[in-house]
Parts: C-alpha cells; structure tokens; sequence
C-alpha cells in the first residue's frame, strides 16, 4: 500500500538533503578525477607496478640483427608488488530545529555545502598526497621560480614541457589526456606570465569545472588548496593511467530527523588511492621562492 507523504515530511526532506549533500561534494572533487574509478569488495588492496622501460636483450644478444639458426633474444617484463587498505572519510553535521526556521542565514545549505567539501577535500589530500610521494616518480626543477625576481628568468612553459618530455621518455604519452596540478598561488603565477599571456599557442581557457582552469601545453591545468602550499611545486600527470581509487563504498548520506529536536546529517565515503604508474607523473620542483 503506497503511503501517502505532503511537503516538509521526512521522507521528501531526506531525499533532498541526500541529493545536495551527493551535488556540494561532487563539485568540490578535484584530484579525483585525475584517477581510475573501480569498485572493490576487499579491504586490503594489492597491485603491481610494472616497470616502464622498454624490453632490450641485453649485451650480444640484441632484438636487432638476429642471426639465422640462432635463438632469440629473452626479455622479461618485471613488476613490483604493493598493498594498501582501504580507510573511511567522512563527517557529519547537527542543527538544532530552532536555527532551521529562526536564523538569518540558510543554516541547513551551509552546513550540506561544508560537510560535502569535507569528505571531498579529505579525498582529495589523500590522493596528492599518493601521488606526491610515490616510488620512482619524475622531477625536473624548475629553470627559475615562476615568481623569481628577475621577470625575464621566469619561464613556466619550458618547465611544463620539460616535464613533459621526461614522462614520454619513460614511454607515456604526456600529450593526451594529461593534467596539470598547481596550488592556487603557483596558478597565479603561472597566468600573470608574460610569455603565457602572449602565446595563444600554448594557452586556451576552458569551461571551469572541478577546479579545472584552462588549458596549457595541452594539460588541463587544475587548481586545488589540496596541493601542499608548501611543497612549492607542479605535478604534471597522466589521467586514468597514473593512478586509481579503489572505491569500496562510493560517498553515501544519512539524514536523522528528530522532529521540533534537531537534523543531523551525515556523509562517509571508503576508498584507497593506488599509484600504479608512477612514470606517468613528474614533479616540477622549486617553483616559488
């Protein structure tokens, strides 16, 4: 038997807290999407990350110039093995009945907004914070801080390409599908260069969205404050090959209603970043002074 429910009861509030809470913290991911997305059903992960180089058959046993009658050459490709475990992100959030209809300012959207860039933020600090410092990751340091003193040693796109070029060296293709990650005082500086602003070639705007900016040297430049200020550095990556969150419970919201008492809502998420391909990420280092 279908129950019948009218404007302001539980039901029709939960699901519109549900939904805002899900939209607030959709829109605040923006290092997740640099990732792999899979679902998982363990709580401890294991991967391999395979090694980039190219197979050689090492000294008088080349791939090349094979002579007739003689065996090939052996190559082996080599992985090493990691684990990690899955960990819970979230919060929650009490208002009391009396702010939801008395106060000045609409308590309930403040505090869905908050808690949805809580989980969000926490998320995205775990996966820089992965990428940042996985095993055997690139770097190039910069030619000169991009706020260097002296305007005309200030070069950001000969630092992005040289970043560039040494991923494809480890044979990934930084030209395609390839982001650009800067904390929003390095995004500064990168803009307010003269030779980015006068070069068309290497500088488009884009739609904003998840913290995506504008276009560079063909990344996706992507402004986040979960980029370590203090670091002082870019990371150029490979979207959907350097890495992957396992995701073993996508975010997921619960409101309790205690009429004429208070709402709380709350919002969790359970994942784990794996850095798979750590040759698909360099670090441009010294970026600031």
């Amino acid at each position: 038997m279908a129950k019948n429910v009218t404007v302001g009861t539980v039901e029709l509030r939960k699901e519109a807290i549900n939904k805002a809470v899900k939209g607030f913290a959709l829109q605040s991911y923006k290092l997740k999407q640099v990732c792999m997305i899979e679902s998982s059903n363990s709580w401890k992960e294991t991967y391999y990350i395979e090694t980039a180089a190219d197979l050689t058959g090492g000294a008088g046993s080349a791939v090349k110039g094979i002579p007739r009658l003689t065996d090939f050459p052996y190559g082996e490709v080599a992985w090493s093995k990691a684990s990690k475990r899955h960990e819970k992100y979230g919060m929650e959030g009490q208002i009391a009945w009396e702010d939801t209809v008395t106060s000045e300012i609409d308590v309930i959207a403040r505090t869905l907004l908050r808690i949805g860039r809580a989980v969000a933020k926490a998320v995205d600090d775990e996966i820089y914070t992965q990428i940042s410092t996985a095993s055997g990751i690139n770097t190039v340091a910069a030619g000169a801080e991009w706020d260097a003193v002296t305007l005309s040693d200030r070069d950001p796109i000969q630092d992005i390409l040289d970043a560039q070029a040494l991923i494809s060296i480890q044979n990934y293709d930084p030209y395609s599908n390839t982001y650009l990650l800067l904390h929003p005082t390095d995004y500064k500086n990168l803009l307010g260069n003269a030779n980015v602003r006068n070069a068309g070639q290497f500088w488009t705007d884009s739609v904003t969205k998840n913290g995506a900016v504008g276009r560079i040297c063909g990344l996706t430049v992507v402004v986040s404050n979960s980029i370590t200020s203090s670091d002082k550095q870019a990371i150029v990556i490979i979207a959907k090959q350097a890495c992957t969150w396992k995701s073993a419970h996508a975010l997921s919201v619960h409101t309790f209603i205690d009429e004429g008492i208070s709402w709380r809502v709350r919002a969790w998420e359970v994942g784990v970043t794996q850095v798979t391909n750590p040759d698909a990420i360099c670090t441009i280092t010294g970026i600031r002074v």
